[in-house]
């Protein structure tokens, strides 16, 4: 059957003359990038060849990251088109699934063609090691020597060690290892360390769960006592950074899981809170704050994500005030210590709130969805069986020592944007191929242990997800914060889990079954059933097995409200073939879809948002052929804008209002960046167009009870875990992150990340710009205290800001003596007094002059921050002529002068009344008393433009502050570089 369905679907215009490359435009490009810090060239290539459609920041990525530089048998001797990259893993995945049975010889071609078509249009992208590592035997002979990777050969039954590097691929991003509490031999510490290295050398990531390993102070077999788990973990810290910065492919991703219950559970949790006083510390001295600086580089704790693992008890606990927690001794399982569930709880939203470390992985809404928790020997009781880690990202959960191999889906490329409608059949076919592809990765897979290799093989886990939702949502015209969008979502992805998984029973079928799928039946169609429920696919009995909660569920009403019938009615039929057909053949994979942060593989699809992250800013950069960059507006507002009615005149003018900007000393200044306010735009509109943080001085932002409720409807249609980050303001409380955590517990996420905005010293994904101008004194550095006291005039240097356009204005008329008034005060579209001007009914040269004089003194004032309270108080009270009686004024009937007027005149606009003889019935402020914000002339354009492109951490690779959260890990924005595993 699953050969029947391996028709051409993306190519059925080809015939012999034409292959899938010819389908295509192509285009030469040169790539030439350069560190930001240095002015090193990083990558000069010329002569390239990609599709036309690719944007040069694809192209840029694309071949530093993974394009071969070397061994390619060529004059060149290194990968110069995108062809020859697509041609070597297609090549070898059609091989691949050839010699595994999936596919036969009459097959093979449109397996291929398919494939390929996909990638060049780039509807679908690998995780980043296919793209280092696969293929490279098989087309360019390149092999090299063993690096110790390990495989289950099925003609001897057993695990044996690859013969060299590349003739299998090692093709999976995501590893959980797992660790025994013993310094020496296998499996212990120091072989933690070797494998870890490995695995980080090709690409990788890792996450274990270290509760196994004894605390401080417990007894050694020799004698003596345990340094403890942190002494170890700041070992492997180091590891992990000398990595980093070793020339390897990337940087190295590292989870590190804790039980609540590990005697050390405390230390951990404030591990990386404490190493960031250290920081702040270090930085007051001088030393360098930037992630790759000085400061960082001297502390612990940095080169991987923490995350503590809670049960369902514990979050009870937090209901009962007295409510004690035990913490419980490794060696001989006694009771180390009780606390009170209280101070746990504090200590960890606390350390959240100051660091973003740690995350929360609830333990048993993870193993309520476990697909195999009788692992190999049957017994679903063990506890060896439960799932007790993630990889580095949090989206893979699973056995120890197993891996998966990730790719994400470009949902855009299904939606038809004119006819509102999902090319479902496409869609699937693509889950379909994709599948096959990330099987046939296992079948000729290898892996750093025999452990995971032995585990690979028998379970076969695999890892489908999407990217661009946001984008998608905003094209759709639906507010990323509502029930339409988290919807839409959920379907989306309950198709990927749904046909995957049918498509691996079509596949159990051909080749059998994952080897202990039978002694975890029971178990897997359990969870598959509840998925179905989630899905409210009708079933014999609707009620959820063997969960404590009740999962979100998917609305088929809300589709049908938005159009979307045929969806509502693909989702029934998927998950009623894949519940049946597994019934009868069992699944060829023990797990099929994820949600990972896809970054680096989204910025090669052109993706405008990440994995089901919302836009973090209305603006954006267009990189530019030979180097540059030109803002543009979002290209999807425009999109979403003619789609919801608006003229070509209406949406010019609103992408303008986004765009407003103005010079000041050479440095183009963007006057605000937000929506709100934009001419034409309807205020019902506002909530589609809003934005992961506050754009310019807007106030609109999605709230991250609206990430929490994103996540918690997707993760019911996830085989694995979710990838993302749940933004909270600067402001945010110690109580908003508790908050945060519990509203994630309830709503049934398995493991939460968040991160709130200028947290860390280092200022990742901080949309402010402190200087030493606005910083407060205790906030100094010691070099910048010296320099404050030497140079106090070099400290603050305002800017001015001048309103530009069409503005509202208020005019007020006045008679003092016969002198008749005309007062004009004019408002930032913030609602800031912006400028006065003062004209008299009698012109003379003396009058005239000292009016503008004063009019141009006090509009700069306003312009340059000045409170506008403090400049009608300067002006208040003085004293003359011409002075006393004044007529046509409402409220003001007497002043002591011209200035004493305007002073009232600014009270008055500013909601004050005090100084007035006559008082409104009611008294309302149309402007506010609140200064300008300051923007050092001193700033970079880079800077001040920081809510164009939300400026984050210092890139290790080409050294731009483009590196940006992106789910629980970071890419930059650049040149795509992560910390994460796709």
């Amino acid at each position: 059957m699953l050969k029947n369905l391996l028709n051409p679907h993306f190519t059925k215009q080809l015939d012999t003359d034409l292959t899938v490359y010819d389908l295509f435009h192509w285009k030469k490009v040169s790539v030439h990038l350069t560190d930001y810090a240095t002015g090193k060239v990083l990558i000069h290539m010329t002569d390239l060849e990609f599709p036309s459609h690719f944007s040069q920041s694809a192209c840029d990525i694309i071949v530093s990251k993974y394009f071969r530089k070397s061994g390619v048998p060529t004059a060149i001797g290194h990968e110069t088109s995108f062809k020859q990259i697509v041609h070597r893993m297609v090549n070898f995945w059609v091989n691949s699934a050839a010699d595994e049975g999936i596919i036969d010889d009459t097959t093979k071609h449109i397996f291929y063609n398919e494939l390929a078509y996909m990638m060049l249009a780039q509807m679908w992208a690998p995780n980043s090691p296919q793209w280092f590592n696969t293929g490279l035997a098989l087309s360019y002979d390149i092999t090299g020597e063993g690096q110790g990777h390990y495989y289950f050969d099925e003609t001897q039954g057993c695990v044996v060690e690859a013969k060299d590097a590349y003739t299998r691929t090692q093709g999976s991003a995501c590893f959980i290892v797992s660790v025994t509490d013993s310094l020496l031999g296998h499996k212990s510490l120091t072989d933690q360390l070797t494998t870890e290295t490995r695995l980080f050398k090709y690409g990788s990531g890792v996450g274990t769960n270290w509760s196994p390993i004894r605390g401080e102070g417990e007894l050694l077999s020799g004698g003596g006592k345990s340094s403890g788990l942190m002494s170890f973990l700041k070992v492997f810290d180091r590891n992990a950074g000398a990595i980093k910065s070793g020339g390897t492919t990337r940087r190295a991703a590292k989870m590190n899981v804790l039980d609540l219950e590990h005697p050390d559970s405390l230390d951990f949790i404030n591990w990386k809170c404490k190493e960031e006083d250290k920081v702040i510390a270090l930085g007051k001295m001088g030393y360098d704050t930037h992630f790759d600086g000085d400061a960082y580089a001297t502390v612990s704790g940095q080169n991987a994500n923490n995350s503590i693992r809670v049960k369902d008890t514990f979050m009870k606990a937090l209901d009962t005030p007295e409510a004690t927690f035990t913490q419980i001794n490794r060696l001989d399982q006694t009771i180390h210590a009780t606390l009170s569930v209280q101070d746990v709880w504090s200590n960890i939203t606390h350390a959240a709130w100051k660091c973003g470390d740690p995350g929360i992985q609830f333990d048993d809404t993870i193993n309520a969805w476990h697909t195999c928790p009788a692992g190999e020997n049957g017994d679903a009781t063990d506890p060896s069986n439960r799932i007790h880690a993630s990889n580095p990202c949090s989206e893979y959960m699973f056995l120890d020592d197993t891996a998966c191999n990730l790719a994400s889906i470009n949902v855009l490329k299904f939606y038809n944007a004119e006819s509102d409608c999902f090319d479902l059949d496409g869609y699937l076919h693509c889950i379909m191929l994709i599948q096959m592809v990330l099987e046939a990765t296992i079948h000729h897979g290898q892996f750093p242990t025999p452990e995971i290799a032995e585990r690979s093989y028998h379970f076969r886990t695999t890892g489908l997800g999407l990217t661009n939702l946001g984008a998608l949502f905003m094209l759709m015209g639906i507010p990323y914060d509502s029930e339409a969008a988290r919807t839409i979502g959920a379907s989306l992805m309950s198709l990927v889990t749904g046909y995957a998984y049918y498509v691996s029973s079509l596949m159990a079928k051909e080749v059998g079954p994952f080897t202990y799928f039978e002694s975890n039946k029971p178990h897997m169609m359990r969870v598959l059933r509840n998925h179905a429920r989630c899905s409210n696919l009708p079933l014999s009995t609707p009620e959820f097995e063997g969960l404590d909660y009740t999962p979100l569920t998917l609305s088929h009403d809300v589709l049908v409200s938005l159009g979307q019938t045929n969806l509502s009615d693909t989702i029934k039929t998927v998950w009623t073939q894949a519940l049946a057909s597994g019934e009868r053949y069992g699944y060829r994979n023990a797990q099929v879809s994820v949600l990972a942060p896809t970054g680096t593989i989204a910025f090669a699809m052109d993706c405008a948002t990440t994995s089901s992250e919302p836009f973090f800013s209305h603006v954006t950069y267009k990189k530019l052929v030979g180097g540059g960059f030109m803002e543009i507006a979002n290209p999807i507002l425009p999109m979403t804008l003619k789609k919801l009615g608006y003229s070509e005149k209406e949406i010019q003018s609103i992408t303008d209002y986004i765009m407003q900007k103005e010079d000041h000393d050479g440095y183009s200044i963007l006057l605000d960046g937000k929506i709100e306010g934009a001419p034409y735009l309807k205020e019902e509109h506002y909530a589609i167009f809003d934005t992961a943080n506050k754009c310019g001085t807007g106030k609109r932002f999605i709230s991250p009870e609206a990430h929490v409720k994103m996540m918690a409807a997707l993760t019911p249609h996830v085989s694995g875990a979710i990838s993302k980050t749940v933004n909270l303001p600067q402001d945010a409380t110690v109580e908003d992150v508790s908050y945060i955590y519990r509203l994630s517990s309830t709503l049934g996420v398995k493991a939460i990340a968040l991160y709130r905005d200028g947290c860390k010293a280092s200022q990742p994904l901080s949309s402010t710009n402190a200087t030493s101008a606005t910083k407060k004194l205790e906030d100094l550095s010691y070099h910048e205290l010296l320099d404050y006291v030497k140079h106090p005039e070099k400290h603050y240097t305002p800017i001015r800001t001048k309103p530009t356009g069409i503005r509202q204005a208020h005019v007020h008329e006045a008679e003092i003596n016969g002198l008749k008034l005309y007062i004009t005060v004019s408002f930032f579209d913030s609602g800031k007094l912006g400028e006065i001007y003062v004209s008299a009914g009698r012109q003379g040269s003396l009058v005239k002059g000292l009016l503008d004089s004063i009019s141009t003194t006090i509009s700069e004032m306003l312009q340059y921050g000045v409170p506008a309270h403090d400049i009608s108080k300067m002006y208040r009270g003085q004293k003359f002529e011409p002075s006393g009686f004044v007529g046509g004024h409402p409220y003001i009937k007497r002043v002591d002068s011209i200035s004493d007027l305007i002073s009232k005149i600014i009270d008055i606009e500013l909601g004050d009344f005090t100084y007035c003889q006559v008082k409104p019935a009611t008294i309302t402020s149309p402007a506010s008393a609140q200064p300008l914000e300051m923007i050092s002339p001193s700033t970079t354009s880079a800077h001040v433009e920081a809510d164009l492109e939300l400026e984050g951490e210092l890139c290790a690779n080409c050294g731009s502050t483009k590196l940006i959260k992106n789910g629980t890990c970071k890419v930059c924005a650049e040149c795509g570089t992560t910390t994460g595993c796709s």
